[in-house]
């Protein structure tokens, strides 16, 4: 029997007192979308973008529950306005807040981040806000339906974010025909993707789907024209392993791989990464290159500031924003001065912004997973 899930809070506080249960209801009810819905079997030609492409904003959620984060909620909303305040230097930042909780938020991000009343449970954004593709000269978000990471938590607005947040801004939706959350998908913008198997073939998302069955609908939803399956880790933490903790695309025909501190020991994480190595440099991308791989060390566990047993140091997890790349730092100096300089490297033409984020790593992520980009011309 696999271990509980333990990041995230997953098992250590559920929602309000209610325990753990499916809502796939909640994700499944009438239709919305200010644009209009739209179908895979009606889609054009879709385009889902890298992240190094241009946003037209970036979209956050302020954490809600107390019965989630106990005695760090405070922490967790200052690390959450800390990354609000420095992406919002560089491209406009929306925050979405409980209506109760608008003004606390506000006070907290500053005049230069923009606060909007929609009910959110939790600082997820990556995976409950819609995954922006564009079709036709327009922009779609599929929805993929979020359910609380396979009905391991307990997410009622959350699981309905995805089509208030688009009728909110007028933008069609396109429901995925599939669940799984914005984390679980790294794409170099040239239409390749790369997914762990272990979040999307999976009984707690997609009962019944073999992997073909999957990749097809992907394909459909998303318009990319290759996927590359990397295996993941089930059961370990609450998400079943995103790729977006191990494997980024850095530019088309290059990806960076998240490597364990030297001197660890091996467990599950560290042998997952060395199968992504070991696919990655085997493959060839939608267009036939194959891949440069760069390793991406961790942080030693000695030196960090943060701590936790769920506790996320990988540099993987950065986010790609209008001019500048946005990356933890974690208290070891040397680590984060040798992620810094790959990342720099990578991305010459951006600042490399550090973020102290050790709350938001203690419960499962990272910048990455607290920030969604919608594509599109910056905001005037």
């Amino acid at each position: 029997m696999s271990p509980e899930p333990t990041s995230r809070r997953s098992v250590l506080r559920t929602f309000a007192g209610v325990g753990v249960f499916a809502f796939g209801a909640a994700a499944c009810g009438p239709e919305e979308g200010g644009g209009g819905d739209v179908t895979p079997a009606s889609a054009g030609a879709r385009h889902f973008g890298a992240e190094w492409e241009s946003h037209t904003r970036t979209f956050m959620s302020w954490p809600a529950l107390r019965s989630v984060w106990g005695e760090d909620l405070p922490y967790v909303r200052e690390d959450i306005a800390r990354v609000a305040r420095a992406v919002a230097e560089y491209e406009e930042v929306v925050m979405m807040a409980r209506p109760g909780q608008v003004d606390t938020a506000q006070r907290a991000c500053g005049s230069q981040v923009e606060v909007i009343p929609l009910a959110v449970d939790d600082l997820w954004a990556r995976d409950t806000v819609p995954v922006f593709v564009e079709e036709s000269g327009r922009t779609l978000g599929v929805d993929f339906r979020f359910n609380g990471w396979g009905d391991k938590q307990v997410h009622d607005n959350d699981g309905t974010v995805g089509r208030r947040l688009l009728a909110e801004y007028g933008i069609a939706r396109a429901k995925a025909p599939l669940v799984g959350e914005g984390g679980s998908f790294e794409t170099d913008g040239e239409g390749t993707l790369l997914l762990t198997e272990s979040s999307l073939v999976n009984r707690n998302r997609n009962p019944g789907r073999s992997r073909a069955r999957i990749e097809a609908e992907l394909k459909s939803a998303l318009g990319v024209r290759k996927v590359i399956w990397l295996a993941g880790v089930r059961g370990q933490d609450i998400t079943d392993a995103h790729v977006d903790s191990l494997v980024r695309f850095t530019a088309p025909g290059v990806v960076l791989v998240d490597r364990a501190a030297p001197g660890s020991p091996p467990d599950v994480w560290s042998r997952s990464a060395d199968q992504a190595r070991k696919v990655l440099r085997e493959a060839t991308d939608a267009r036939g290159r194959k891949l440069e791989v760069i390793d991406l060390p961790q942080p030693d566990p000695g030196r960090i500031t943060g701590a936790g047993d769920d506790f996320v140091s990988t540099y993987a997890n950065f986010y790609v924003a209008n001019d500048a790349l946005f990356m933890p730092g974690f208290g070891d100096t040397r680590a984060d001065d040798r992620a810094e300089a790959i990342l720099q490297e990578q991305f010459p033409d951006r600042d490399i912004v550090r973020v102290r984020i050790d709350t938001i790593a203690s419960g499962g992520g990272g910048i990455h997973c607290a920030t969604h980009d919608q594509p599109g011309r910056p905001a005037a």
